[in-house]
């Protein structure tokens, strides 16, 4: 506080002195009190382009060169371009890949420069990240580990019925799960470097909506786990950042296709009579073409992703839709809950279903 109030004294006094250069005396202007406003303001007006000044400053970014960073699920989608930026910006790069041999692990290495690593990693066995960390520990560059990025992922859609817990277990062991094992490796290599740690989440982690429990639960489980890793990590010079984009689906390579009648098959009989054919078919279409209706474009993300790595004060959260959507996604979490279900329910997609179920 007495670095604000001594910051105030200063503008005062420049400003003073740039008003009796003026021929303005300051004494008799702020002795109204519309001349207390006029100089309160201007005062306000200085502080904010100082502010605005000097995060521009410190936002320069971080050099790649001599820096190591580890991203997870590089075969497509976001993982695979932020390697290629990341490598292009001269960071040394260890793309984790669930297929080192397959298309999108050999167009990384193929297309890339020397700094690019191809590193066989599944996120979900123990033993591909103790050998991953073996290997990036043997061919660090002289200032270490950066940062690991932690965007391997998986998405599906169900009705909570239509899932069995092994589902869930699925979804949560790759999406939370492998990135805390994951986490849990490479922190020390981070933290020696006073690095960055970042998370791949999704709007569904507060966003709760039809046929998106599983993913959600995945989601929010793992921005509980990046916000207080965040708070331990602070006192060791770690900065934590979460990306939560929004419908991306045809920019990535997450989305799972199935048929109505792949649905239709796995339910029992009990359910089949509760969720008929028709919403089952109605249910997966809508579902597909709002999922393809997404953005096609992922340098939002990537943006957001490089910002994370190299920005001197990264955010601790991005979220990332449409400045249309902004508003709405930014009001979401804080409406009381009669609001936030109200949106569902006043939808054309829930009445048809609550219209639908148990019908022939």
């Amino acid at each position: 506080m007495d670095a604000v109030a001594d910051t105030f004294a200063m503008m005062g006094s420049i400003i003073g002195n740039l008003l009796n250069i003026v021929g303005m005396d300051t004494a008799a202007l702020t002795s109204f009190p519309f001349g207390r406003i006029i100089v309160s303001s201007v005062c306000a007006i200085f502080l904010l382009a100082i502010m605005l000044l000097s995060r521009r400053r410190r936002n320069q970014g971080v050099i790649g060169a001599g820096r190591a960073v580890l991203i997870t699920g590089c075969d497509s989608g976001f993982g695979h371009h932020l390697a290629r930026g990341l490598d292009a910006r001269g960071f040394v790069v260890f793309a984790g890949c669930l297929f080192p041999n397959g298309d999108g692990a050999q167009t990384l290495h193929r297309e890339s420069s020397i700094n690019m690593n191809i590193l066989k990693l599944d996120v979900t066995k123990n033993e591909d990240v103790t050998q991953a960390r073996t290997v990036v520990q043997s061919n660090l560059p002289e200032k270490g580990l950066w940062a690991v990025v932690n965007n391997a992922g998986i998405s599906d859609w169900s009705e909570t019925e239509w899932n069995t817990v092994d589902d869930y277990r699925n979804m949560a062991e790759v999406n939370l799960f492998g990135s805390i094992r994951t986490s849990i490796a490479f922190l020390p290599l981070v933290r020696a470097s006073k690095g960055r740690m970042v998370y791949v989440s999704s709007i569904f982690a507060f966003f709760n909506c039809l046929t998106m429990g599983a993913y959600s639960m995945s989601k929010r489980g793992l921005e509980a786990f990046a916000d207080c890793l965040r708070v331990e990590m602070a006192g060791f010079g770690v900065k934590v950042s979460i990306i939560q984009p929004g419908n991306f689906g045809p920019a990535t390579n997450i989305l799972r296709r199935r048929t109505g009648t792949e649905i239709w098959e796995k339910l029992d009989e009990e359910h089949q009579q509760m969720f008929n054919r028709q919403y089952v078919d109605l249910a997966n279409d809508y579902h597909m073409s709002t999922c393809m209706a997404g953005n096609q474009d992922s340098s939002l993300v990537i943006d957001a992703m490089v910002d994370a790595l190299t920005a001197d004060r990264p955010k601790r959260r991005y979220l990332l839709v449409s400045k249309l959507d902004m508003l709405f996604f930014y009001a979401f979490p804080y409406l009381p809950t009669c609001v936030t279900d109200a949106v569902f329910y006043l939808s054309p997609m829930y009445n048809k279903r609550k219209a639908m179920l148990y019908s022939k």
